[in-house]
């Protein structure tokens, strides 16, 4: 007896791997996901000032410095993704990038001193700077990450 053309598709060695593969895909995500928004959170929490309370309110400066504050987050979190092999390895490093690039954002926001409060103010050049600083750190965080 025949198989279905549609049997042979679902059977195919393509089709096994993504079936075998998708679910592992999304936990990786999840899990990176999930270091992400901590990493956010963390950060906010720990910021002298409360940039979601800001971004509320309007202030564009806060949105732009928290924007490059996720992508800063992002991109060492994405590079740790895609040389990981197994959900512990990305958590294990996910944890340290994360923690790195915290560290690394109060360091950036030590040495450029008065942009909390240029921010506050809505100035949005000063914004700019700071998400140049960041995603600097980001950039070289990640490119460490591969060796």
């Amino acid at each position: 007896m025949d198989s279905s053309p549609l049997s042979n598709v679902l059977e195919s060695a393509e089709v096994q791997a993504f079936a075998t593969g998708f679910p592992t895909a999304l936990a990786h995500l999840s899990v990176t996901l999930g270091l992400l928004a901590a990493g956010a959170i963390i950060y906010a929490l720990l910021t002298p000032w409360k940039e979601i309370t800001l971004i509320r309110r309007g202030n564009a400066a806060a949105a732009v410095a928290f924007s490059g504050v996720l992508v800063g987050l992002a991109v060492p979190l994405a590079v740790s993704l895609s040389v990981s092999t197994s959900i512990k390895d990305i958590a294990l490093w996910g944890v340290a990038t994360v923690a790195l690039q915290l560290m690394a954002f109060r360091l950036v926001d030590f040495v450029l001193t008065g942009l909390p409060q240029r921010i506050q103010n809505n100035e949005v050049s000063a914004a700019v700077l700071l998400v140049g600083a960041k995603l600097s750190t980001a950039l070289i965080l990640a490119a460490a990450l591969t060796g």
